[in-house]
Order: C-alpha cells, then sequence, then structure tokens
C-alpha cells in the first residue's frame, strides 16, 4: 500500500481478501478507507483476491476504482460482477487524490505489465516488481526514489536445484522472467540512486529464495557503495514493517 494523509492506494491484489484486510489491520489501516486499487500484470499471485476485494470495497455507496492498463484489463477473468475500472496506457501519468502516479513497461511475459511510481508531498516511491532484467529506461523510472521496492525473487542455485520443472526455470530465469538475488544486488552495487534512503526487496520465493541470503546479499552490496540506505526484506509469509516520511 501507498498513502498520504489523504489518499490510500492498494497495489495489486494477489492475496485472499481476508488476509488482504487482515495485512491492514495490522499495519493500522482499516480497508474501507481505501481509495483505489492499481494492478501491474494480471498473473495470478498480483491478481487472485482481485474480485473478492474490489467487490467488498463497492458494497456500499462509495466507488472504488481499480486501475489497469488498456490490455492488462481483458486478461483478467473478472466474473459476473466487474468493478469500476479506470484504464490507462503504459507510460501514462495520473493522478489519485493528491498523489501523481507515473507508469512504465516492464519487460515480463504477461500482457502488458507496468511498475509505477508515486509522488506526494516531496516523496517518490517506486515500485518495479516481476521484471527478467533491468534495462537503461527501468534505471532512469527509479532514479531520484526516496523509497524502492525492486525484485530479488530467486538465488539461481536454489532455483536450478529445486522443484521447478526445467521450462519453468528456464521461465524463471530468462529476460521475461524474475529478477535474481545477484541482479537485484548489482544494481544496488552499480545503480542505486543515492537519494534512495530505504530500498525494499521482495517477490521472493518460497521456494527458490530465503530473506537470509537476500539480506546478506544486499547488506554486501551496500556496505561496498558506503551507502546510508536503510534495507528492508518483504517476507511473503507476513506483512512488512511500514515506511514513514
Amino acid at each position: 500500500m501507498v498513502a498520504t494523509s489523504r489518499t490510500r492506494l492498494l497495489i495489486d491484489a494477489g492475496l485472499s481478501r481476508r488476509e488482504t484486510f487482515e495485512r491492514l489491520r495490522a499495519i493500522g489501516v482499516d480497508w474501507r478507507s481505501l481509495d483505489a486499487i492499481l494492478i501491474t500484470h494480471e498473473h495470478g499471485d498480483h491478481v487472485a483476491g482481485l474480485g473478492a476485494i474490489a467487490g467488498k470495497l463497492n458494497d456500499g455507496a462509495r466507488l472504488i476504482p481499480t486501475f489497469l492498463s488498456r490490455l492488462t484489463a481483458p486478461a483478467i477473468a473478472w466474473g459476473e460482477r466487474v468493478p469500476p475500472i479506470e484504464l490507462f496506457a503504459s507510460g501514462d501519468k495520473f493522478t489519485i487524490g493528491d498523489i501523481e502516479i507515473s507508469s512504465f513497461t516492464i519487460p515480463h511475459d504477461a500482457a502488458d505489465p507496468v511498475g509505477f511510481s508515486f509522488f506526494a508531498e516531496g516523496v517518490k516511491i517506486s515500485i518495479a516488481t516481476d521484471l527478467g532484467y533491468l534495462p537503461g529506461s527501468i534505471r532512469l523510472h527509479l532514479a531520484g526514489s526516496d523509497v524502492l521496492l525492486l525484485e530479488s525473487n530467486h538465488d539461481l542455485d536454489m532455483l536450478k536445484v529445486g522443484p521447478y520443472p526445467w521450462p519453468v526455470k528456464q521461465r524463471v530465469m530468462g529476460r521475461m522472467g524474475h529478477l535474481s538475488n545477484e541482479v537485484a544486488c548489482s544494481f544496488i552495487r552499480d545503480g542505486l540512486d543515492t537519494r534512495t534512503s530505504t530500498i525494499i526487496l521482495g517477490h521472493l520465493s518460497e521456494h527458490n529464495n530465503h530473506p537470509a541470503i537476500v539480506e546478506q546479499c544486499a547488506t554486501e552490496a551496500l556496505a561496498g557503495r558506503e551507502l546510508f540506505t536503510r534495507l528492508l526484506i518483504a517476507d511473503p509469509r507476513r506483512a512488512t514493517e511500514s515506511v514513514v516520511y
């Protein structure tokens, strides 16, 4: 979730409605206060709970829209009840409440996957997960971020000996798959903006990664840069600590 004192945005909806609302409560947020849902792409781990969450949010008189790209919307199985939808093209900029949002294309095997940068009250927050590599265009979008959520999906050695079938392993390692710990930490060493005061490494695979491995890799990368950047690891099993500015 990204929020100001006036606006609260839920980014993706891959967890069940119950789990999502419980995690919001754990950080002191009432689900009824959400103003919109933003979707990065249509894969199940990002939209599995969307129908139930959006349906509950729109049970009353207040309409809570779901923002997603024009190419992503048709790729989602909405069911009988389609929530209020706001469409945008990848690369568009738009505003929700007092938060300005910039979308950008990411390399992933989905219909039209996007990342987001959020601007409010002099703070920039960027989110980039589910991407096979980090092209220059994405590095430009991430530049100047005060807070950055970046994917650190898998440990290559764990992935190679893990339970996935070989075609799935190839997909994960490919240029339209997911970022490895090695690539994420290489970016920290060579490309992380000195303005970034908090980096959150997330979208960790439960089968092919471990928070302790990610933390060790990233800590060493930060030490090599001598950056005073706070490091958080987003454990998929629990709510991540809130970052407050």
